[in-house]
């Protein structure tokens, strides 16, 4: 997956920021096609920082190695099937070598934002205005994991918790705040 991060928004009515950017999805450095495979991405503010648990910015501009989320409340294996906001475990991926940073997901995104450090794939994000909507958000964090089931094959892990082979996030831009 690579992300290349385009700008921050900052919404009018609260000053809540968000920073937007496309994403798509390869094999072995081949564009791949497909429902859910490309779109955009919203993560926190910046600037990127991984040196503090817990500091509500994007993780750094970098390449990181996925791994199958083990957690309470987002899963990669074993995720309700729902499009109920109340529903978990959620679907998720898990970024590693994000240090001392952890749970730094690729999970849905739910309204203007649902991250602290995480990654949440969308459809359009034109404006600070435009809401995440839950459902189309969830069917691509799935098809990104169905797309990752497909080309691994036997290779991908049977549980969650694991490190999945050949398979890494490079997120590339920093972008500043303009406004």
């Amino acid at each position: 997956m690579c992300i290349t991060r385009k700008s921050e928004q900052r919404r009018a009515s609260d000053g809540k920021r968000r920073t937007v950017g496309d994403y798509q999805i390869y094999h072995d450095g081949q564009k791949q096609t497909g429902a859910g495979l490309s779109g955009m991405v919203a993560e926190t503010r910046g600037p990127g920082d991984n040196t503090h648990e817990n500091n509500n910015r994007r993780v750094e501009a970098g390449r990181y190695p996925l791994a199958t989320q083990d957690g309470v409340k987002y899963v990669t294996i074993g995720y309700k099937n729902s499009d109920s906001i109340s529903t978990r475990p959620r679907p998720g991926i898990e970024l590693k070598e994000t240090d001392p940073r952890t749970e730094i997901l690729i999970h849905p995104g739910i309204g203007f934002l649902a991250s602290i450090g995480c990654i949440n794939p969308c459809t359009s994000l034109p404006n600070a205005d435009e809401p995440i909507d839950f459902i189309p958000s969830r069917k691509r964090v799935i098809a990104i994991i169905e797309d990752l089931k497909n080309y691994l094959g036997d290779d991908f892990p049977s549980k969650n918790g694991k490190k999945i082979p050949k398979a890494f996030v490079v997120i590339d831009g920093e972008p500043e705040f303009e406004g």
